[in-house]
């Protein structure tokens, strides 16, 4: 079994960390109460299991957690202003330290991560293939970012499945995530898959529609298809009732991860036991190119180190943001490798501060691991 042991057991003196956080409402800023704080989380260092009917020695001191990346991660974690799970693992080694990394958090645009593999799976087994061609229709329309939308006319916008993934992972585009998700059998299969594969911790939404108008207190309607009236829609909506869905959706995110199942699926992933070889390096190749929160963990980043990302994005009532989160795959100059997850629930902080959080846990890794 492995060994979980808490910053007080180890005697590891806490340091201080200066932090910072952001937000972005799409209406004007109403008075919002805070939801109840969740309970005091404490950080955790697992190790790999030792198997003690054997006379094997000790793990070599390289093997084991670093005592100084605890120290940063508790710091870091008890010092937000907000809800955070931080959790990092060493793919390699195979420790992993974590602060509040077993609650489910809002996923947001993380689980276009899961419906990529789930792609990618499907071409492994000749289901699908990048060039398989797609029509997107504006039936097809979603809500918030959709770059992809001006492009749609009336009789729609022929691409294939290859520019859909590159356009999802790497701008975040709502409309062409959902196309994906459908096309390998919507949020039943991706669920299913995820069981299949053991990524424990990590469920998934209805699909970006429903869950953007469930977090918001509303149904979906087809008529709303690109966007604009679910703004109206929700923009018309009493406050308290806002209040209300936002706070049942932060007690049980419908899209809701941990950030310790996010960081197996992606060690999972790097160690080419989800996919073909193949399709695992095109897909981190994909998140290397990334263009969405270049100051999240990426803004931590020394010469030589690299960061395979999604991140995510939640809705904002007042100045509250939810589902704030950036995860991915950092790798070292010598090609050692970690699975880095940081998820923001929910806070008042600035843009500036939640960026800083995540940016503080890449360089707390590179500096331990240095």
């Amino acid at each position: 079994m492995p060994f979980i042991v808490t910053a007080a057991r180890a005697g590891i003196r806490l340091a201080p960390v200066v932090l910072l956080a952001a937000c972005v409402p799409a209406v004007p800023p109403v008075a919002v109460k805070a939801p109840t704080p969740p309970p005091i989380a404490r950080p955790t260092l697992v190790a790999p299991p030792i198997d003690a009917t054997s006379a094997a020695p000790r793990p070599r001191r390289s093997d084991e957690p670093p005592a100084a990346l605890l120290n940063a991660v508790q710091a870091l974690g008890a010092g937000f202003q907000g809800q955070v799970a931080i959790s990092v693992r060493d793919i390699d080694r195979g420790w992993m330290v974590a602060w509040n990394g077993d609650r489910p958090h809002p996923q947001q645009s993380v689980s276009k991560l899961w419906v990529a593999i789930a792609v990618f799976d499907a071409i492994d087994h000749q289901r699908l293939s990048l060039a398989t061609p797609v029509t997107v229709t504006r039936a097809d329309l979603t809500v918030f970012h959709q770059p992809i939308r001006p492009l749609i006319g009336p009789n729609g916008y022929r691409t294939t499945v290859g520019a859909l993934l590159e356009c999802a992972l790497t701008r975040s585009d709502n409309t062409c995530n959902d196309v994906l998700l459908w096309k390998v059998g919507g949020p039943a299969a991706i669920r299913r898959m995820l069981k299949e594969k053991g990524i424990d911790g990590v469920g998934f939404g209805p699909g970006e529609r429903e869950l953007q108008a469930k977090t918001a207190g509303l149904v979906w309607r087809k008529e709303w298809a690109g966007g604009w009236g679910f703004l109206q829609a929700r923009a018309a909506m009493p406050a308290a009732e806002r209040r209300k869905a936002l706070d049942r959706y932060l007690a049980a995110p419908y899209d809701g991860a941990t950030a310790n199942g996010v960081t197996l699926g992606l060690s999972l992933l790097a160690q080419n036991r989800l996919l073909d070889r193949a399709s695992t390096d095109r897909l981190f190749r994909i998140m290397l190119a990334s263009k969405t929160g270049p100051l999240r963990l990426k803004s931590g980043l020394q010469p030589g180190w690299k960061m395979a990302h999604k991140t995510g994005t939640g809705q904002e009532l007042g100045n509250l943001a939810t589902g704030y989160n950036d995860v991915g795959l950092l790798t070292a100059p010598d090609g050692h490798r970690y699975a880095v997850a940081v998820m923001i629930a929910s806070t008042r902080q600035p843009i500036p501060v939640r960026m800083r959080l995540m940016g503080d846990v890449t360089r707390a890794v590179i500096r331990t691991a240095e």
